[in-house]
């Protein structure tokens, strides 16, 4: 088959491709039906005129915190009109104005302009709105870790949850939302008197909840028999492998993608051995986009060094280029061993003996084409 017919071939293996989307909500949200609950009832007293309460929502990647969330506040829109719920990344957005944008566009269905406007005024216009409506707020604040690294939390963290102290009858809650399960944040104590969040927990999907996952996924996007029993259940035991059910439903993807342009009916073993070659990049993928600009430089220093730096030799680049503090840059060097990025060796030399070896765990080139995606 030539370019030409793959283009405008019309018979697909796919009947809903948008399933193998990340951001896919599914309407058969499989095991989490006591975090669902633990988010309703948090929810709850704002739908009955009171105060949200505050939540932490912890766990690792690729457990579904984010679909959680998202799921829940659709649900809360659907019942009421008196609760405003805002869901936003915090990779992408850092700052206080660009969190308060985002709020501001969900109340008033545009952006606020970015020059000419002070912040006093978009802000009170949204807590002035939600005081006259009688509505309540409650912001979900994904991968929460960005706004510390980016020193803006406790701002942000304080203009939301005491906005009832200047604005009559406003009533804010915040979901703190965190990947980084190694990461432990402070909050000021003006903040954390107000904070005080109720902790709900994304254990991993177990063996048999990724493979039903999976096999659900599978049968919402795929037309029947598409793929057999016995490749999802290969596909479960890769993913189960790599800790990340993103992986699994990936595979589903290129799987059929691949089988589509053999022109075949059904996904076969060779269309998934194909696939799993790009899983690799597939895993440093996900890796690198969970990174902050500052982790990436100090990756990015790593991977285009000549010889394998000491921890010092590291630190006069990486401060000279951010300005960080040695503490910033251990905290950064220790979370992308955690990652499994780096390996460090210590040397037995130095000043107190203990001189630490940073060594890149992937090919430099594979490293430099996932981030040239980013």
């Amino acid at each position: 088959m030539d370019i030409d017919d793959l283009l405008l071939y019309d018979e697909t293996l796919f009947k809903n491709i948008d399933a193998f989307n990340p951001d896919y909500i599914p309407d058969n949200f499989m095991y989490r039906k006591s975090q669902m609950e633990a988010l309703a009832i948090s929810i709850r007293p704002a739908l009955r005129s009171g105060r949200p309460v505050n939540g932490v929502v912890l766990g690792s990647c690729a457990t579904g915190k984010t679909t959680a969330i998202k799921k829940i506040f659709e649900m809360v829109e659907r019942t009421s009109d008196k609760v405003v719920c805002v869901y936003i990344n915090c990779q992408i957005h850092t700052t206080r104005f660009g969190i308060f944008s985002q709020i501001y566009q969900k109340i008033f269905g545009h952006t606020p302009p970015e020059t000419g406007v002070p912040f006093s005024r978009i802000y009170q216009n949204i807590m002035q709105h939600l005081s006259n409506e009688g509505k309540a707020l409650i912001v979900a604040l994904d991968d929460i870790n960005y706004l510390f690294y980016s020193k803006n939390a406790n701002k942000i963290f304080y203009d939301i949850l005491r906005a009832h102290e200047s604005f009559e009858g406003v009533r804010t809650g915040v979901f703190a939302i965190l990947s980084d399960i190694e990461f432990r944040f402070m909050l000021d104590k003006n903040v954390n008197s107000i904070f005080i969040p109720q902790e709900i927990i994304f254990n991993p999907y177990s063996k048999e909840e990724i493979k039903d996952i999976l096999k659900e996924r599978a049968r919402i996007g795929f037309y029947s028999e598409v793929i057999s029993d016995e490749l999802l259940d290969e596909i479960t035991e890769y993913t189960v492998s790599n800790g990340d059910l993103r992986v699994g439903i990936d595979l589903l993807r290129i799987g059929g993608n691949l089988a589509e342009a053999d022109a075949s009916k059904t996904i076969e073993r060779k269309h998934i051995q194909e696939a799993l070659k790009n899983t690799g990049s597939i895993n440093l993928m996900y890796t690198l986009k969970s990174l902050s600009d500052d982790e990436r430089t100090l990756l990015d220093l790593i991977r285009t060094s000549d010889v394998d730096l000491t921890a010092g030799e590291l630190y006069s680049q990486f401060s000279k280029k951010t300005k960080s503090s040695y503490a910033s840059f251990n905290r950064i060097l220790n979370k992308l061993e955690f990652l499994r990025l780096i390996d460090t060796r210590f040397t037995g030399k130095g000043v107190k003996g203990n001189s630490r070896i940073i060594i890149l765990r992937f090919d430099t080139e594979e490293i430099q084409k996932c981030m040239s995606r980013l």
